[in-house]
């Protein structure tokens, strides 16, 4: 892949959440293949929403993207859960547990149906319009590294970048691994922070999970020196 150290910026607004709060993605890049890396889909992990920030900062500014790919980043999915510091959105629904998936199971937590909530829906439509490559979903506070899909190779090339291991949580009722990994085929990762991340600076964050941020934006070639 040959590299650009100054790629395109857009930001837009995807949609908005259960009580009007603007769901936003930067695009970087503007190649054939998407690569989708977003955080906060339950809005009490904070420091999911600030690696993938800092991830778009470090990207427009200091770092090169194949110019190949367009990365699309979605730093806070879940805007209302992260406005109230909890997992769910404002109706009370775990997203994670709101996508069409086969094995989606009715619960007060989940939902009524598939895609009732407004903000899975959005993602829901980023992944069909972008049909991404990969997609990397950071969550906290689990402190491993794992997949869905066809994604074993890009799990290992990230755990090789931190501490993390790669453990199998199983595809969950209607997550968006099982909706995007075991439905679509999309290799998605799942990158579970520690619960002290939310205590760390940016650049903290940055130097222990920046590496393997970068080498989801590369895979399958490796980070440039």
């Amino acid at each position: 892949m040959n590299a650009a150290s100054r790629p395109n910026s857009t930001k837009r607004i995807l949609g908005t959440s259960v009580q009007g709060r603007a769901i936003e993605c930067e695009e970087l890049g503007s190649g054939d293949e998407a690569v989708l890396i977003m955080g906060a889909i339950h809005g009490e992990e904070p420091a999911s929403a600030a690696l993938v920030t800092h991830l778009a900062e470090k990207l427009r500014n200091d770092l090169p993207i194949p110019q190949d790919r367009r990365l699309v980043l979605m730093p806070v999915a879940n805007p209302d859960g992260y406005a109230a510091g909890v997992r769910q959105n404002a109706h009370g629904t775990d997203l994670n547990r709101n996508f069409p998936a086969p094995n989606f199971a009715r619960a007060a937590e989940h939902g009524a149906a598939p895609l009732c909530e407004p903000e899975s829906r959005v993602i829901k439509s980023v992944v069909d319009d972008y049909r991404p490559v990969h997609i990397v979903a950071v969550h906290q506070p689990k402190e491993c590294i794992d997949f869905d899909g066809p994604a074993k190779g890009l799990a290992e090339a990230m755990a090789a970048c931190t501490n993390l291991p790669i453990k199998r949580l199983g595809s969950l009722p209607g997550s968006l691994g099982s909706y995007a990994g075991l439905q679509l085929n999309i290799p998605i990762i799942t990158l579970e922070l520690p619960e002290e991340a939310s205590d760390q600076g940016n650049e903290a964050l940055w130097n222990a999970y920046g590496k393997a941020m970068l080498a989801a934006v590369h895979f399958p070639s490796p980070i440039p020196d």
